[in-house]
């Protein structure tokens, strides 16, 4: 597989995602899709650490709570968050104010990695909290309000746990991190489901095909098979165009989302998804100008 074709099929599974978390609706609990995806992804990554007998540094005492970190805020809590939001939000919406990933980007990348962005990152950003801007104010105080701002105030979450990963030594494996992301989710997916217990919320798990299809893609595309690709993507071509070709993934949602009939495509959405594309791919033009 070249590394440009890892990056569509990265791509293409992370364009599918908020279609997912609208089918889950209703089928499963979202902490329990979660919960179970991770088991799933952990099974995927198995054979490799095994094989390669990395189970010692997986747990060694000096990366424990990194992971741990990563695994809270990079898996269990956002994508949890997210796929509650689906119950108010339409896939378009929340695949393009997941753009907003990228204005914590920055600001997490400035306060705790000292990378003081440029007035062209500056200036991007503003044009994604543009776009985002647009889609919030189409329907304010309504339950797909409510869903969006959880998409919103959740994706530094995503960032948060990047930069941590970030900070590990460059001889850990990405394939170790991507086990350790699905490995140290499971005490914070734990805590969520016994809080639900204790507070009698209802565990929906309806075994039906939809269901097991929502369940195989999340544990072994996109929880394995994506992180595998993304790496692989970014080893051997230049970052920015990697992120130029993954930042486009709302416009594969909106697609799907309107062809299977989930959603009709508002002005707002089309002109918020071309602000945020637009400041989107002004960064990645930045990056690649300053050689990241």
């Amino acid at each position: 597989m070249s590394p440009l074709t890892a990056a569509w099929i990265c791509w293409a599974i992370v364009g599918v995602s908020p279609i997912a978390g609208k089918f889950a609706a209703g089928i499963i609990s979202p902490a329990l899709l979660v919960f179970l995806g991770t088991l799933l992804g952990i099974i995927y990554f198995t054979p490799w650490v095994a094989q390669n007998k990395k189970w010692g540094e997986l747990f060694s005492a000096k990366y424990v709570w990194k992971f741990l970190f990563i695994g809270t805020f990079g898996t269990a809590l956002p994508f949890t968050i997210s796929l509650i939001a689906l119950h108010y939000t339409t896939p378009g919406n929340a695949a393009i104010l997941q753009q907003s990933e990228l204005f914590y980007s920055l600001l997490i990348a400035a306060i705790f990695l000292r990378e003081i962005p440029t007035k062209n990152q500056l200036a991007a950003s503003a044009l994604i909290v543009a776009g985002v801007l647009i889609i919030l104010l189409k329907e304010p105080y309504s339950p797909r309000w409510t869903g969006d701002l959880l998409i919103v105030g959740s994706t530094w979450m995503l960032q948060a746990g990047s930069t941590v990963a970030k900070k590990l030594p460059k001889q850990i494996d990405y394939r170790l991190i991507g086990m350790a992301r699905n490995l140290f989710a499971l005490p914070a997916l734990c805590l969520i489901l016994g809080i639900m217990y204790l507070l009698h919320e209802p565990f929906i798990c309806k075994p039906t095909l939809m269901m097991w299809g929502v369940l195989g893609y999340t544990g072994f595309l996109k929880y394995g098979l994506a992180m595998v690709v993304w790496y692989k993507a970014i080893r051997y071509l230049d970052l920015s165009k990697v992120t130029a070709i993954y930042l486009s993934y709302p416009v594969l949602s909106l697609l799907i989302s309107a062809l299977l009939g989930l959603e009709t495509p508002s002005p707002y959405q089309l002109v918020g998804l071309l602000v945020t594309c637009a400041g989107a791919y002004w960064i990645s033009l930045s990056a690649k100008k300053e050689g990241h």
